[in-house]
């Protein structure tokens, strides 16, 4: 068996700024390529700034996204990775993590876990 860290469809996320540091319930899809925040969460807590623009599909179509780089703790790791920031109003989890940070941790997902019944 491997040692790796399992996650569940639902984590609880630890996003830290300068002087704040935030309990975020995110989602976690393995079929995003990277992860994303909301802006509205990005502007309470100072967080940045923008590093650049990225085009970025998605089912609401393609858009140009600003891309910013954050640290976060999930499930005991401490992972600095960027995110690109959406508006994340209408989705149910303010945050989205993907494959970028996924693949930085080394984590395995189990879908039995974390779901909400």
């Amino acid at each position: 068996m491997t040692n790796r860290p399992v996650l569940g469809l639902i984590e609880e996320v630890f996003l830290k700024s300068d002087n704040y540091q935030s309990k975020i319930i995110a989602r976690i899809d393995s079929g995003a390529t990277s992860s994303s925040v909301d802006s509205l969460l990005v502007k309470q807590l100072s967080l940045g700034p923008i590093l650049r623009s990225k085009i970025v599909k998605s089912a609401s179509g393609v858009k140009e996204r600003p891309v910013i780089k954050t640290t976060i703790k999930i499930s005991g790791k401490i992972i600095e990775s960027e995110f690109n920031v959406a508006d994340r109003s209408h989705m149910t989890y303010q945050m989205l993590i993907g494959q970028n940070i996924l693949k930085q941790g080394q984590f395995l997902i189990d879908p039995l876990l974390g779901t909400e019944s």
